[in-house]
């Protein structure tokens, strides 16, 4: 099950730009005593295809470059994405690490643009952990009414927690 879950954040973080949540919540349910656990490897898994598409955004971007921003995004987004990397990089990524915005326009930014691979995998690590172990922190408090808490509470949360992410960004702008 721990590696299934790893294998399924990674393919989240990488080609299917679909919620891991949908499963986690209910596996964390079942699998109570390994929730944090079940936490920890879909983090790792996430940045395990962070690197994945870092490294195809940094080293690969001019052969399949156009083929991702078509698939997953357009040209003027990722224009826009681009320059937000160079200016403000690591807000960027944690910003876009929380938000339910596909993870791979940060990544391949991230490498396409060359922005510090420590800053990246840092933000990457902070904003997935709290996806991940926010998650399993709602199950562990709220054990089988979990799935119907974040049902009923996740757009609020969502707007929440990106306000807060947005305020701390701005913060550290108006800081400079």
């Amino acid at each position: 099950m721990l590696p299934a879950i790893m294998v399924a954040s990674f393919l989240e973080s990488t080609v299917v730009p679909i919620p891991l949540e949908a499963v986690m919540v209910p596996l964390m349910q079942a699998s109570r005593e390994k929730l944090w656990l079940i936490a920890l490897m879909a983090t790792l898994g996430c940045l395990i295809g962070a690197l994945a598409g870092y490294g195809l955004g940094y080293f690969l971007f001019d052969l399949v470059g156009d083929w991702v921003i078509e698939t997953f995004s357009n040209p003027e987004q990722f224009e826009m994405v681009k320059s937000k990397m160079e200016s403000q990089g690591f807000w960027f990524v944690l910003t876009l690490g929380i938000v339910p915005i596909p993870f791979q326009i940060a990544m391949l930014a991230a490498g396409a643009t060359q922005y510090s691979i420590i800053g990246f995998l840092a933000a990457t690590v902070i904003a997935r952990s709290i996806r991940y172990f926010g998650l399993a922190s709602v199950v562990y408090f709220a054990g089988n009414k979990a799935e119907d808490l974040i049902k009923q509470h996740k757009t609020k949360s969502m707007v929440m927690l990106t306000l807060l992410v947005l305020g701390a960004w701005a913060a550290s702008v108006l800081l400079k």
